[in-house]
């Protein structure tokens, strides 16, 4: 081959390689949407909405120190259960208001900015009033079967009955957050004058996601497997009624767009495959490798409150005519990555990044706990948490209903 030639190849192999390069780094862009209409996001919920209000508050549940936030800008643990980007931070970029939502407790919250995305969302809130100041209990046991397990030669000893008992106090709860935002509305009438301010809310976007707290830390109680009296279609509808109250409120505000989440597979949540029984009929726990699947019947849970969630959306849009309910999946798009993970460049799906990826939440993933080398490979950062890969790929999964709600 003649220099000319080779030098030929060489630059249409380099040109090549920096187009590969350059369609690869816009796919894990953040996208927008063509056009705004949007001028707030509020968001309520649970840990999967949190950007750090636990981290003003007395409680457990909390994740605003390392190595939580760890790509997050600068590396700042803003208290969101993930290593980088929430759910709602594509939402609020998407439909042009902000880069990421703001905790409403946090000290930034800047009742000036016209254009803005304020969360009143508490990790371990849900719909049931019980949920948010439940005490968790978590078999010390565990830890030490998993320490032994990772260092055979420990010299602790190979049975311990002990159970650690802390308490996750003063979550809070929805019909709690539903208060905050009518205090933030009044002190955005007080600010901008209530017309504006009204303006405002009728042109923002309120996202909801809640209920899988409910589930993981009341019907299952306490996590550990034993589960309430009642069947999970009697607990789903004893939740109904608590949702629709909460919309209600949402709507008695002045929400016109409302976003509602459904439950993501809860079967395949890595600390509920490290607790749940492998069978409902049976108490045994098996976390060898192999043995880490999906819970079928968990996740026939989910796929049953989802349902019924969008059968309580369409029941309230039907009496709502001039507003827009839309129900965002969860569900659908995690279990596709789930079951497909190469498709998406995933190598892990059933353990966290965190740790030894079984039960590190919260506290149990911090400073002193490793982590996996690329969390872009993880499906979930810890046990409980999907990564912000993860979010972003089951965000651009919703965007079409989403924008359904812009077009409405």
């Amino acid at each position: 081959m003649g220099s000319h030639n080779m030098c030929l190849f060489v630059h249409v192999f380099l040109f090549l390689v920096y187009a590969f390069a350059s369609d690869q780094y816009s796919q894990a862009q953040r996208v927008r949407a063509p056009s705004f209409m949007f001028r707030s996001l509020y968001s309520f919920g649970d840990s999967f909405v949190d950007p750090g209000n636990n981290g003003y508050i007395q409680t457990f549940a909390r994740s605003n120190s390392p190595p939580y936030g760890n790509d997050f800008p600068e590396r700042i643990a803003t208290g969101r259960f993930s290593n980088g980007l929430l759910f709602p931070d594509f939402l609020a970029y998407y439909i042009g208001v902000v880069t990421y939502q703001l905790p409403y407790l946090g000290p930034d919250i800047d009742l000036q900015d016209s254009v803005t995305a304020v969360s009143f969302a508490s990790a371990t809130s849900g719909f049931d009033p019980n949920t948010a100041n439940k005490t968790v209990s978590l078999s010390l046991s565990l830890s030490l079967s998993l320490s032994l397990r990772l260092n055979p030669h420990s010299k602790l000893p190979k049975k311990f009955n002990c159970t650690l008992i802390f308490y996750i106090q003063n979550a809070i709860q929805m019909w709690e957050q539903l208060d905050y935002f009518k205090k933030y509305k009044a002190r955005l009438q007080k600010k901008m004058g209530k017309k504006k301010a009204d303006n405002q809310i009728k042109q923002a976007l309120f996202y909801v996601n809640a209920g899988s707290d409910d589930f993981a830390f009341t019907y299952f109680k306490d996590g550990a497997g034993g589960q309430t009296t009642q069947s999970p279609r009697e607990y789903e509808r004893f939740l109904r009624p608590f949702i629709l109250q909460f919309l209600q409120g949402l709507l008695d505000q002045g929400a016109e767009k409302i976003a509602v989440n459904g439950l993501p597979p809860l079967g395949c949540i890595p600390i509920g495959i490290t607790l749940l029984p492998k069978n409902p009929t049976k108490s045994q726990v098996d976390n060898s490798p192999r043995k880490r699947k999906c819970l079928d019947y968990v996740n026939d849970i989910s796929k049953d409150f989802n349902a019924l969630l969008r059968e309580a959306l369409e029941e309230l849009q039907s009496q709502s005519p001039n507003t827009k309910i839309t129900y965002i999946d969860f569900e659908e798009p995690l279990l596709r990555i789930i079951q497909n993970p190469f498709d998406y460049g995933f190598t892990e799906v059933s353990k966290g990044c965190c740790g030894t990826g079984l039960y590190e939440i919260g506290i149990l993933c911090n400073q002193t706990t490793p982590v996996c080398a690329n969390a872009s490979k993880y499906v979930f950062w810890d046990a409980a948490h999907p990564t912000e890969r993860a979010y972003e790929i089951i965000f651009n999964s919703n965007v079409a209903a989403i924008d359904e709600i812009i077009g409405s």
